[in-house]
């Protein structure tokens, strides 16, 4: 963050001698150009208009294509009161069916895309009589959430009946421990409806339904109440609409600095100029990755496996996002 704050006061006064230094040969907002840019931002457009000789602002907006990243998931058994095996999950599933008439798919797939865009205000400086090459400093400006995670939508129905599983587990566990039975129906018209005692039997040996991520860094509570100890195994499981997700997030405001080039894009034409941008948007440290049940993957979870495992990485290591964009202008006046 120091450094960063040098390269930008460094391009302040870059400006302000550039200012005292040199005669005013270009007229301050004389001309506007409007300008296409893609690459590691997004598609976006922009317009820029010189306030100095060596010296012009931009401003302007971009987005990041939406595509999908397929993960996929295991939802498995724990917390029973005897060993989990693999026909395990599908005794609970043939319970559930029994109970319910809903199946469970022990593969669960959640679609990875992003969802970043911001607006960007830049200061170019041409230090160069060649006016070609400039450095530049600004900010970019947007949602803090830049990319999610949410289950296909052909998983919502497997993940409801995980549920409602875990929804019966629960009434079962809280009659083991109380010593009373409850209620999973209350109706005025018909009175309480109770679960048969063999079925919470049944329920408590088998546990409850999950997809594990990894395991716990430390010891935390979850936004549902559920503490969890260093070590643990985090299941995840399905919200109250029968949803799993994850959103990655940064600060909002993110300042840039970097370098880039420009030059005719047509020989003898200065209608149409072609050049590139290079640099780094610092976005404030490691992106956090925050489940529906407020569990941070990047800082709370370890040993996370598989594809998630991958984009869990990826993120965490991206601290400053690269900046490479492609940019078209045409000189509107």
């Amino acid at each position: 963050m120091k450094t960063m704050k040098r390269i930008i006061y460094s391009i302040a006064l870059l400006c302000a001698t550039t200012f005292s230094a040199t005669a005013q040969d270009t007229k301050p907002f004389g001309n506007l150009d409007l300008g296409v840019t893609l690459g590691t931002t997004g598609i976006g457009f922009d317009v820029a208009m010189p306030v100095h000789e060596l010296v012009k602002l931009r401003a302007g907006f971009e987005a990041m294509p939406r595509f999908n990243y397929d993960m996929h998931f295991n939802v498995e058994s724990f917390g029973g009161q005897e060993t989990p095996t693999e026909s395990t999950l599908d005794h609970m599933s043939e319970a559930l069916y029994g109970l319910t008439g809903f199946k469970v798919d022990q593969n669960v797939t959640m679609k990875g895309k992003p969802t970043m865009w911001n607006f960007k205000f830049l200061v170019d400086v041409y230090p160069f009589k060649n006016k070609h090459w400039h450095v530049t400093a600004g900010f970019h400006w947007g949602p803090s959430k830049i990319a999610e995670a949410v289950n296909a939508q052909e998983d919502s129905p497997s993940l409801f009946a995980v549920g409602m599983y875990n929804h019966l587990y629960d009434v079962s566990y809280q009659d083991m421990v109380l010593g009373i039975p409850t209620p999973i129906i209350d109706l005025e018209s018909t009175g309480p409806v109770y679960l048969n005692p063999d079925i919470e039997n049944q329920l408590l040996s088998f546990g409850q339904m999950g997809i594990p991520l990894g395991t716990f860094t430390h010891d935390m509570t979850d936004a549902n109440g559920i503490a969890h100890k260093q070590g643990d195994t985090y299941y995840m499981e399905p919200n109250e609409n029968s949803m799993v997700y994850a959103d990655a997030t940064t600060n909002s405001f993110k300042p840039y600095v970097g370098f880039g080039y420009e030059g005719r894009l047509i020989k003898g034409n200065d209608d149409y100029h072609i050049g590139f941008d290079a640099g780094v948007m610092f976005w404030g440290g490691t992106p956090s990755i925050i489940t529906h049940e407020g569990v941070n993957l990047s800082k709370d979870v370890e040993n996370i496996g598989g594809k998630v495992g991958d984009y869990v990485k990826f993120v965490k290591g991206v601290k400053a996002f690269p900046v490479l964009n492609l940019r078209i202008t045409r000189r509107i006046f």
